[in-house]
Parts: structure tokens; C-alpha cells; sequence
């Protein structure tokens, strides 16, 4: 039997394009705000973290063919994973670090990374939790789905912010360089970001996004970013 929907506030807003093909929902409060992205492509359509499980989110998925993947970035992005992939009946992909956290789900886990297909790779950035993970998008000059490992801060810039939660900071800083090691301006265009997208202003991703990360420095961060 499959889940009843949730009911919507009546303040509910639709899904919006960011790109082409690339949509964002409204944060979701089951997953303390968070902001889940669809990506449209021929090679099987991709969910990124959970949305609420509105029956007008679920009819926007279907109507654009369905669900083939959902990619959990980390733990606090689970929202309600079995019901979605109950009603939908799509693969689920964590990061093998988080994966307990779903027992009796058929999910299909990966180490350091794994190519969902010709365009679409999973990497792990451990650091705001011991799987996080982002999924990067070679098309649009590239644009990286960062879920809470990079997020805005109050001037719209994306950057690793230490929690009280923060699994482990020095991690998710060195994850950080690993991106900057991996990408170049060429091949990192966008960051979509899982989390404070309300910091972004009216803007609908970050752009600039290898240029404004290689501008962070990242020495001074890590001694003396405070606890939020």
C-alpha cells in the first residue's frame, strides 16, 4: 500500500527552473530546510535529496517521466526516503558511510565515487557528515549539487559552514580542496546548494563557482570559523 501524500501549506510553492532541465523545489522541513533539485536528462532523470511529499511534487515528477535515481547527499537530506521510493519505485544512492540509516531499503551505496552515467558522477566530501556527498554535472560548464558541504552564507557566497553538528571539520575542509584540485573555472561553472538557498536573493544557483571557491582562504577558515 502506498503512502498517502502530504498536504501541502497553502502557501506551497511549485517547483522552479534553475536551468534547463534543472529544477528546485521549496525547502522541505523534514529535512530542517533543505532544498531538493530534479534533473531532467535522457539518460534517466535524477532526484537530489528528498522534497516534501506533496502530491504536486509527486505529480511534477511523474509528469517529467519519473524518478530513476534519488542521491542522498547526507544524512539530514533522508526526509521521508522509503515512502518516496515506495510511490515512485526509484533507485536510492548514499554514500556506503550512511547507509545503515535506511535498513530494509534496497539502496546501492559507493566509496570515493562512482559515474551514474555519461554526464552525472558522485563524490564523497566526508566532513558535515561522515558520507557527504556531492553529484556534479558535466553539462552548463559544469555545476556541482553540494547538498550542506557548500552552502551560502549571508552574502550569497558559497562556503563550508561549522555547525554544531559538523562531523569533522578539518574533513570537510580538505574535502573542499579536493574539488579545487579536481575542477578548474572551466569545468565548474555552478554550485546548486542544498541548504540557505534564501541567502542567493532571488538568485536561483551561484555562479562563478570555481573562481568565488578558490578565493576563500581556506587556512584562515579552518582556524577560525565559528560555531553557528
Amino acid at each position: 500500500m502506498c503512502p498517502l501524500p502530504e498536504v501541502p501549506s497553502p502557501t506551497a510553492k511549485p517547483p522552479r527552473a534553475v536551468l534547463n532541465n534543472i529544477f528546485a523545489f521549496p525547502p522541505n522541513r523534514d529535512t530542517l530546510g533543505g532544498t531538493s533539485y530534479f534533473i531532467v536528462g535522457n539518460e534517466g532523470n535524477i532526484l537530489i535529496d528528498c522534497p516534501a511529499l506533496y502530491q504536486t511534487n509527486l505529480d511534477f515528477l511523474r509528469s517529467h517521466g519519473g524518478v530513476r535515481w534519488l542521491f542522498l547527499t547526507h544524512r539530514g537530506a533522508i526526509g521521508k526516503t522509503p515512502e518516496i521510493q515506495q510511490t515512485l519505485s526509484c533507485e536510492v544512492l548514499i554514500q556506503e558511510q550512511e547507509a545503515y540509516l535506511l535498513p530494509g531499503l534496497n539502496v546501492t551505496t559507493f566509496g570515493q565515487a562512482i559515474a551514474l552515467n555519461s554526464t552525472v558522477q558522485l563524490i564523497w566530501t566526508p566532513g558535515h557528515s561522515p558520507g557527504s556527498s556531492c553529484l556534479y554535472h558535466s553539462d552548463f560548464g559544469g555545476v556541482l549539487f553540494s547538498g550542506r558541504h557548500l552552502i551560502p552564507n549571508q552574502q550569497g557566497e558559497p562556503v563550508p559552514l561549522r555547525t554544531a553538528k559538523t562531523f569533522h571539520w578539518s574533513r570537510q575542509i580538505k574535502s573542499l580542496r579536493s574539488l579545487l584540485t579536481n575542477f578548474t573555472p572551466e569545468t565548474l561553472h555552478y554550485i546548486c546548494p542544498g541548504a540557505n538557498t534564501g541567502f542567493l536573493r532571488g538568485k536561483r544557483l551561484i555562479d562563478q563557482a570555481y573562481q568565488r571557491l578558490a578565493s576563500l582562504d581556506l587556512h584562515t577558515l579552518i582556524q577560525t570559523q565559528s560555531l553557528l
